[in-house]
């Protein structure tokens, strides 16, 4: 929770630096609506609708779930106070308090803390319960203290948290690792992550050993009593692995036994056309007059002495110097 301390003491949950979104103010005091949340008494505060911007947001899509009497009731809610909030909570819930800074002009901008804290322990809530955010007056805090659990908002090593005294980090989900997460536990240092909406990642996350996370769909998470899935993550990579290989050996099956077609040996053309690669066409041309029968060439012959006479070659003239020379 975040809280904040009204301009006469009175620690309140406010996660806005003003009071715009998620009140009337503009309404009520519509000269004040850009002042820091901080800045108003709680007179004025409590006079404040903090339920009907959510009725009209919807931002979870449950308001039209809601009986008439339950709408009635979310539409008259009022800025809540760390006391009602705590008397609430205290006999079965964990506390993560942080806080914002206040304006240097507010009467109690050096003293917020020791307020926040005496409200605390006023309430009856277990120290163990509460897990102390803010690294101001930490020290302090720890005096007052001692079983309040000392968190983090800075992703740190585990021998620098000793060092500090912290004994759990509160961070964004998107920058921890698995390895972080083993780590931490390892060190017995546990890991709250935010902001974790979706059962899928509160699945994942779960699998892998995260201790706790912050949600603004507690409503969702909370029907989800184990991952979402059946499967353990040793069995899916297992899965996927041997379907990996599977698939690798029909591939190279695919190509070992593939049979090329009856009347077209596959060896026999590939050793032709390596070959064919290495002749020039003089040889191509010889190989194809050897490979032809013997009438087959003399019929050429003839054909050709027959095209020398019809072009007008005196016959006997050619066939004497044909017999003259041996041809």
């Amino acid at each position: 929770s975040d809280c904040l301390c009204s301009y006469d003491g009175v620690p309140f949950l406010m996660h806005d630096k003003t009071l715009r979104r998620t009140t009337n103010v503009e309404k009520v005091f519509p000269q004040r609506a850009y002042e820091h949340s901080s800045m108003f008494n709680w007179t004025d505060l409590e006079k404040l609708n903090a339920g009907e911007w959510f009725l009209q947001n919807d931002p979870f899509w449950t308001a039209g779930s809601l009986s008439r009497s339950d709408y009635l009731e979310a539409a008259n809610q009022s800025v809540c106070k760390l006391a009602d909030m705590l008397e609430v909570i205290k006999d079965n819930t964990s506390l993560i308090l942080n806080f914002q800074d206040l304006p240097p002009a507010h009467p109690y901008y050096s003293s917020y803390i020791n307020i926040t804290l005496e409200t605390i322990l006023a309430s009856g809530i277990r120290q163990q319960a509460v897990m102390w955010l803010p690294d101001t007056e930490r020290q302090l805090v720890r005096q007052i203290a001692p079983g309040f659990q000392q968190t983090s908002g800075l992703k740190l090593d585990a021998e620098r948290m000793r060092e500090k005294g912290i004994v759990k980090l509160n961070l964004r989900y998107t920058k921890v690792t698995n390895e972080d997460v083993r780590d931490y536990a390892m060190a017995n240092l546990s890991v709250n992550l935010y902001t974790v909406n979706e059962p899928w990642l509160y699945s994942i996350l779960w699998c892998a050993g995260v201790q706790s996370v912050t949600s603004d769909s507690s409503h969702v998470l909370r029907k989800v009593p184990f991952p979402i899935w059946l499967m353990p993550p040793d069995e899916y990579h297992l899965i996927w692995i041997t379907s990996d290989l599977i698939s690798f050996v029909v591939i190279v099956g695919v190509f070992i036994f593939q049979k090329p077609a009856p009347d077209i040996p596959l060896l026999s053309c590939r050793w032709r056309l390596g070959s064919i690669r290495t002749y020039n066409p003089e040889q191509i041309m010889l190989s194809a007059a050897v490979r032809r029968s013997s009438r087959d060439v003399k019929i050429m012959k003839e054909k050709l002495i027959f095209s020398e006479i019809n072009n007008g070659v005196e016959t006997t003239d050619e066939l004497s110097l044909c017999s003259e020379n041996g041809y």
